[in-house]
């Protein structure tokens, strides 16, 4: 893997849709990593700009960079689950003198019903797609395949990385339940296995022929290194990188990073309707009067999440935003990304070395 995407060094930045940007990720790909952007929460357009302007950014000819999509299920619209969740959530809309929405929408779709990303994919030939929360249809992957892209997807078990393997998948993101952002779960109507990043790694580079890149908790080069000894090619991290300046975290987020909630994230479907571990704030503390309710489908309670975020933040209450982080949070260092990769090299070189001796 590692030869044919001209990288030097064994580290992925995550794609971290809303966080990573055209600048974080052409740094480390210009540093000799994978930079990643996430297209998942924007369109057609919105992926067009963001994949010309990383391409721009990155002075390497032979610099690669990823452009991660969501495959979720298209979801179930259901007006009476929707709007029992919205009187659940009015008294906090109210705390802000607000009101919540009279109706709540998919905000974003599916890669696999989304012909116009696809089209965009194709015409544009990004060196790397990453799939995540599943897999596109066979013809999609085909398409993307005939164009020379090359493909990675996420595994949160390894049922599901026999499922990548399948389809002819290059390579598996062995995403353990350390990780920050969503779960990349294909099903999660479907009971969890939550194995850890140790174990899943593990588990995937014995029983499957892909090239397995660790996922899940990694902040540092003896992370990396651990990645490494357990026979990933690489191991990507995303929290890592939430605190770079070239991240579009917002200074509260950067706070809550440096805070105690960092300390207790927690994985929650309150905020989205699918599984994500965030930093512990107001939001995820919900979870104690939740009693018998489900939020809507993903990412129909994404909705509603963003507006009680923007009415709370407008009254400069910031604990209702997505502060997506693993459980690697608190080692979380602010500096500056090209430091950042400098630095994870030279700790990966630091433990190599002391092996060696």
């Amino acid at each position: 893997m590692l030869n044919r995407l001209n990288m030097t060094l064994p580290i992925v930045q995550a794609p971290m849709a809303g966080v990573s940007t055209p600048t974080l990720a052409a740094t480390v790909s210009n540093a000799g990593g994978l930079g990643s952007i996430g297209v998942g929460a924007t369109d057609a357009d919105g992926a067009r700009a963001m994949i010309e302007e990383t391409r721009a950014r990155i002075d390497r000819i032979d610099g690669a960079f990823n452009v991660n999509v969501f495959v979720h299920a298209s979801p179930t619209a259901d007006s009476e689950r929707e709007r029992a969740w919205l009187e659940w959530l009015a008294p906090l809309f109210a705390e802000f003198d607000a009101e919540p929405p009279k109706a709540l929408r998919t905000i974003y779709r599916s890669f696999a019903d989304d012909a116009d990303m696809l089209e965009t994919l194709l015409a544009l030939k990004p060196p790397v797609v990453s799939f995540h929360f599943g897999l596109p249809p066979a013809d999609a992957l085909s398409a993307l395949r005939a164009r020379g892209i090359y493909l990675m997807a996420t595994a949160t078990s390894l049922e599901e990385a026999h499922e990548i393997e399948a389809a002819r998948i290059d390579a598996i993101v062995a995403q353990g339940i350390e990780a920050g952002g969503h779960r990349g779960v294909f099903d999660p109507a479907k009971p969890d296995d939550a194995l850890g990043t140790l174990a899943l790694t593990r588990l995937l580079v014995r029983k499957t022929k892909l090239p397995v890149i660790a996922a899940g908790g990694i902040m540092d080069g003896a992370g990396i290194a651990a990645a490494l000894d357990l026979g990933a090619v690489a191991a990507q991290l995303g929290t890592a990188f939430v605190a770079c300046p070239e991240s579009a975290a917002d200074d509260a987020y950067r706070a809550a990073l440096n805070g105690p909630g960092a300390y207790r994230t927690t994985l929650t479907s309150l905020i989205s309707g699918r599984p994500a571990r965030a930093i512990a704030n107001r939001f995820t503390a919900l979870i104690e009067q939740l009693s018998e309710r489900r939020p809507p489908d993903y990412p129909i309670a994404y909705d509603a999440g963003k507006a009680l975020h923007t009415v709370a933040r407008a009254r400069d209450e910031h604990g209702f935003g997505a502060q997506w982080a693993g459980q690697g949070a608190p080692l979380a260092r602010a500096m500056p990304a090209a430091t950042l990769v400098e630095t994870l090299k030279d700790e990966l070189y630091a433990v190599r070395t002391r092996k060696d001796r």
